[in-house]
């Protein structure tokens, strides 16, 4: 062999070499601890909201053994913290990078908008396909009033149907001070139990909340926490300024005055979560949403007595509706393992509960078939239970009674239609005007609806800056939309 051939043959050698190593390394999704030629086990990528847990990836661990002998796959879950979730998954999305699953819903990375901009996948033949086990499972309702111009693009939790807004107390401290909510329903009502904590108890947050509240009003919104909205009880189907509204003017005012008073964090307006009030039980009370038996849920989950009482009806809204949906992202490598999963962890209760609960014998016991208690390593692993699938899979709390799911059997068939429940409107023909309003919200929002800032000398500019914005075309195109849908629907 000439000097020539042997060097264009070590050339030829390293190629082969190098190809062959990036060939091994090219699907590192092929996952699996064989690995291997003709293996065929694929690892799924899910994003979740809530704040990232300490051993989410020990328990994913566990998950992916169970998964891969049911489906030949594994898992591998990346949770985003709340105040982060949406932007975070708009920077995913936009960039390409790789998801399989992704949680979603009407007010954390809207579902709706993001279906129309492609995001998700649709699931018109992949879910009777690969889903048959779920459609059976899971209440009709949510399918239906999750679909999108027609069409699904995920699958919702099957949970609590209406939306019922509480007052949430730390129950040590109401017994502490022999406090009595028999009485309070309105925001107003709480200022008596808010000035007695924060009289006695300096180190304790009397109102908390993050960056995301919003007083009640009764009110439907036609974009989650945008200022589009029509009332409850409408009879003309007239969408409002909610910053127009007596019933804003008057929560925001005794927002202020709250604020003022030290019942609420200086620092509520840019704080992304309450995660660690909850976890010291350092606050008196907040507002959450419930649902039946929610106080036991609560109490076991924070290690300490919560109770609620009612600051809202119970009704049933797009947002409830499409509340916890998990979607399919629309360049997934693996949608119909994706699906298969999503059938899975929708159907199968042990799957179903050690997503939630972590990890048997570390993370919780079994009291007996159907309850649990949570052990001390729960505090590593506490997850928000309403977006991570069927809840009707889950065991009960060891003191929730035995008929739990009978109880939001009953309180489903007892929520309210909102008046503009399953209108959706399409913002493409005002997309410019809906991000210069976003850009608005951004900058006033939050300092608003806290009582950072006081309404009697900042509401008028903040609408004016939201009409700047075009909020008055945004507001006129949705309205000739419903009027149209409420043609069509009758």
């Amino acid at each position: 062999m000439s000097k020539s051939q042997k060097r264009f043959s070590i050339v030829l050698s390293l190629i082969m070499t190098v190809t062959f190593v990036l060939s091994a390394c090219g699907d590192s999704r092929e996952a699996s601890e064989s690995g291997g030629a003709g293996n065929d086990t694929v690892q799924l990528i899910w994003y979740t909201i809530g704040t990232p847990q300490k051993d989410v990836n020990k328990v994913m661990e566990t998950v992916s053994q169970y998964t891969k002998e049911k489906i030949n796959a594994t898992v591998t879950m990346k949770m985003v913290d709340w105040g982060d979730y949406a932007q975070k998954m708009q920077v995913n999305v936009a960039s390409g990078e790789p998801m399989d699953i992704i949680f979603t819903s009407a007010g954390g990375f809207d579902y709706v908008q993001n279906a129309r901009k492609g995001a998700f996948l649709e699931l018109d033949e992949l879910l009777p396909q690969y889903g048959q086990d779920l459609i059976k499972t899971i209440n009709p309702a949510f399918l239906s009033g999750s679909k999108v111009d027609g069409h699904n693009y995920g699958i919702p939790a099957n949970k609590e149907l209406p939306q019922q807004e509480v007052w949430r107390f730390n129950k040590t401290l109401l017994d502490k001070y022999k406090l009595d909510t028999s009485g309070v329903r309105t925001l107003d009502s709480l200022e008596p139990l808010l000035k007695t904590i924060k009289e006695n108890e300096p180190g304790v947050t009397p109102f908390a909340m993050d960056k995301n509240y919003v007083p009640y009003v009764p009110y439907d919104y036609v974009i989650q926490n945008l200022p589009m909205a029509v009332k409850l009880d409408t009879t003309d189907f007239k969408i409002v300024n909610i910053l127009e509204t007596p019933e804003m003017n008057e929560a925001l005012t005794t927002m202020n005055k709250y604020y003022k008073a030290g019942y609420i964090s200086s620092e509520a307006a840019t704080t992304g979560s309450t995660n660690d009030l909850t976890t010291s039980g350092n606050w008196f009370l907040d507002r959450a949403q419930t649902q039946p038996l929610a106080d036991n849920q609560w109490s076991a989950s924070y290690g300490y007595p919560v109770v609620s009482t009612p600051a809202s009806d119970a009704i049933i809204t797009n947002t409830s509706v499409q509340g916890s949906i998990m979607a399919i992202s629309a360049n997934s490598e693996y949608p119909e393992k994706a699906m298969e999963f999503l059938n899975l962890l929708n159907t199968d209760p042990v799957l179903r509960n050690m997503v939630d609960s972590g990890i048997e014998g570390t993370h919780y016991k079994k009291v007996n078939d159907t309850h649990m208690e949570n052990l001390p390593e729960s505090k590593n692993y506490d997850m928000p239970s309403y977006s991570l699938g069927n809840n009707m899979l889950l065991y009960l709390n060891s003191n929730d009674p035995d008929n739990k799911w009978e109880e939001f059997k009953t309180f489903n068939a007892e929520g309210v239609d909102s008046p503009i429940l399953s209108f959706n409107f399409d913002t493409s023909k005002v997309s410019a005007e809906l991000t210069a309003v976003q850009n608005v919200k951004e900058q006033y929002w939050a300092a608003l609806m806290t009582g950072t800032i006081d309404p009697a000398t900042n509401l008028e500019q903040v609408i004016e800056k939201f009409n700047q914005a075009g909020l008055e075309k945004v507001m006129a195109e949705a309205q000739s939309q419903l009027d149209a849908w409420r043609a069509e629907n009758k």
